[in-house]
C-alpha cells in the first residue's frame, strides 16, 4: 500500500476537477496519474472497473471513486476555509442531476438525439436559480467559496465553454462574476497544471 494517496484524474473532467480543488484546499499531497480516457490503465481499472475519474486510492486499501466522496474525505482530513460549512447537499444533487442533463444533451446532442437548443433553454433557466441565489453575495452559500461552489462550478465553466459568446450575453451577471472570480483564482490555476498522461514504470509526480 502506498503511504501517498493515487489520483487517477482527467484535466478537463469536471468530476475530477472538484475533487483537485478539495485536495488541494486541504493540502492533501497525492500522486498525481493523469489518464486518456481511450486508453485507461489497467492499474486503475482493476482498482474500480466502472472506469470513470476520478479515482482515489487513500493508501489504505480503500478506494474513493465519486468526486463528491474524494472532496469530503479530503476535507475530514483538514478544511481551512471551513468549505464544510457549504456542503449544500441538495443544490449539488440538483446540479448533478438536472444540470447535468441538459448540459450533456446540449454539449452533446447527436450523442443523445437531442435538440441542443431546448437544453441549452433549460440549463440557462436553471441558472437563473444560481443568479437570485448570488443575488447580494458573492458566493453560493455566503461571502466566502465553499464545498457548494467548488461542486458546481466546473459545469457551470463547462456549460459557458461550448459557446461562450452566447453565454457572455446572458442576462446572468451574478453568474459571471461568480464563475469568472474562481476561474482566475491561484487555486483554480494549481488544479488546471498540465501534466502528460501517465503510464506505469513513470515516476511518481507528486501534486499539488
Amino acid at each position: 500500500m502506498s503511504a501517498v494517496p493515487i489520483l487517477y484524474s482527467f484535466r478537463r473532467c469536471p468530476y475530477a476537477m472538484r475533487a483537485r480543488l478539495a485536495l488541494a484546499i486541504s493540502g492533501t499531497s497525492v500522486e498525481l496519474r493523469e489518464i486518456v480516457l481511450r486508453a485507461k490503465p489497467a492499474e486503475m481499472l482493476m482498482a474500480s472497473p466502472k472506469g470513470t475519474v476520478p479515482v482515489l486510492l487513500p493508501g489504505d486499501g480503500s478506494v474513493i471513486d465519486q468526486s463528491l466522496d474524494i472532496m469530503r474525505w479530503a476535507l475530514r482530513r483538514n478544511d481551512p476555509e471551513a468549505w464544510r460549512a457549504g456542503d449544500d447537499a441538495a443544490l449539488i444533487a440538483d446540479c448533478d442531476d438536472r444540470f447535468k442533463h441538459h448540459l450533456d444533451r446540449y454539449k452533446y446532442p447527436d450523442r443523445h438525439g437531442a435538440d441542443p437548443l431546448e437544453h441549452r433553454a433549460a440549463a440557462r433557466d436553471w441558472l437563473t436559480g444560481l443568479e437570485h441565489r448570488l443575488a447580494g453575495r458573492e458566493n453560493l452559500c455566503g461571502a466566502t467559496r465553499t464545498l457548494a461552489d467548488m461542486a458546481i462550478m466546473p459545469f457551470v465553466r463547462q456549460f459557458g465553454a461550448v459557446d461562450p459568446g452566447w453565454f457572455a450575453a446572458q442576462p446572468l451577471p451574478a453568474v459571471h462574476a461568480w464563475l469568472d472570480r474562481h476561474l482566475t483564482s491561484a487555486l483554480f490555476a494549481t488544479v488546471m497544471l498540465r501534466v502528460a498522461p501517465w503510464q506505469t514504470g513513470d515516476p511518481v509526480l507528486r501534486w499539488p
